[in-house]
């Protein structure tokens, strides 16, 4: 174990007891219990056996998808909740933005829920009038601080909630997701306050859904799926293991197979310029794509294609054997069709390729891949859109 570790978490979980729907009688719970047999009540485990440890002024990048676990946990190493199993250990004092607006009260105004979250946080009203007016131009809310919370925007809230949780002056800060709202200009004065807590020697946990933000800020990330820990260490190398994950789910969940079954496309392999094989590309980078099929039944003239799709299914581009030119007369044994890319200029995301194989007429589809193969793509070059169209102005 870390000598100098203020936060240690040990094989903790977290279980949650579903609700039952509808409505139960006195008589029918009673029965229920003395039941042989009966059932359980349905549960849910939000973490299950979770150890790490972060060092002091280390800051811990947390991501997973949406029901990970990454809330609960930050809600646990905060006191919120309580573990159903396991121990968690912090040192010093510890400030979080766990929700918009938690820990708000709605009809009281700006100015009130500052000094309210100061005695939640145990710190006296006069170390927070002192801090009151560097919390508000933080905020940037001197016109609305007198105005009850209720009526202020989500990104009023998210900004409020923040600048106290940060002027506080905490060890520990915990922050879930204060990234996704508000503007660019608040979303900067966050990452300089950060900045410099970092540079105090102050620690930091942070639930983002924005990668490369949260790859730059951390030390380490913890990578949660299903409330198990599944990738923790260099942010750089959980990043990517993330994005794999998350392109592989999403060609799950939108792949579609389907065809007359005469030929067969048996697997298809992406690979670079130096014919290594790849899972994720860089703007602008040639991408080498041999697609196996197999002939279960000879067939006349034929056509290859492919499409690429983002994320929510919708085509960016397609294209065919028969549209650039090369005629296949007839298929009558197993083979490979080499596909060239030589540049993908598209911009970063996931893309989906589909594959196909058809009859030059175009009235038999013998076998299609649609969505089936899950790509990422980085990119630094700006423009709007998807796909990159080069382009030359002039004036005059």
């Amino acid at each position: 174990m870390e000598t100098d570790a203020v936060i240690r978490a040990e094989g903790v979980s977290k279980r949650f007891r579903l609700r039952q729907r509808g409505t139960r009688t006195v008589k029918s719970a009673v029965v229920d219990l003395l039941r042989p047999g009966r059932r359980a009540a349905a549960e849910l485990w939000a973490l299950r056996d979770v150890s790490f440890e972060v060092r002091a002024g280390e800051t811990l990048g947390i991501i997973g998808a949406n029901g990970a676990g990454k809330s609960t946990l930050l809600a646990l190493l905060a006191g919120t909740m309580t573990p159903t199993a396991g121990r968690i250990t912090t040192r010093g004092t510890i400030s979080s933005l766990l929700a918009l607006g938690a820990g708000f009260h709605p009809d009281l105004t700006g100015r009130e829920n500052v000094f309210l979250s100061g005695a939640i946080l145990g710190l006296p009203r006069r170390h927070m009038r002192e801090r009151f007016d560097a919390i508000v131009e933080f905020a940037g809310l001197g016109p609305f601080i007198d105005e009850p919370v209720k009526h202020y925007s989500s990104g009023m809230y998210v900004r409020l909630g923040f600048a106290v949780a940060v002027e506080v002056d905490p060890d520990i800060l915990l922050v879930d997701e204060v990234l996704a709202v508000g503007d660019a200009a608040f979303q900067r004065k966050c990452l300089e306050r950060m900045a410099d807590f970092r540079q105090r020697g102050k620690t930091m946990l942070i639930i983002s859904h924005d990668l490369p933000t949260i790859q730059a800020v951390s030390d380490r990330i913890l990578f949660l799926d299903a409330g198990r820990i599944k990738g923790y260490g260099a942010p750089a190398a959980v990043v990517a293991q993330y994005a794999a994950f998350s392109r592989a789910q999403t060609g799950v969940e939108r792949r579609r197979e389907w065809g007359t079954g005469e030929v067969r496309l048996q697997d298809v392999e992406f690979l670079d310029a130096a014919g290594r094989p790849r899972t994720a590309f860089h703007w602008g980078e040639s991408v080498q794509i041999r697609i196996h099929y197999e002939v279960v039944k000879p067939v006349g003239p034929s056509v290859f294609g492919f499409a690429i799709s983002d994320e929510q299914g919708r085509l960016v581009y397609g294209n065919n054997t028969q549209i650039e030119g090369l005629a296949i007369a007839a298929l009558s044994r197993s083979g490979v069709v080499r596909l060239r890319l030589p540049g993908l200029n598209l911009a970063r995301g996931t893309y989906l390729f589909s594959f196909s194989v058809h009859s030059a007429d175009h009235t038999a589809n013998y076998h299609r891949l649609d969505h089936a193969f899950p790509i990422g793509v980085e990119c630094d070059k700006a423009f709007e859109g998807c796909c990159y169209m080069p382009c030359e102005w002039e004036l005059g």
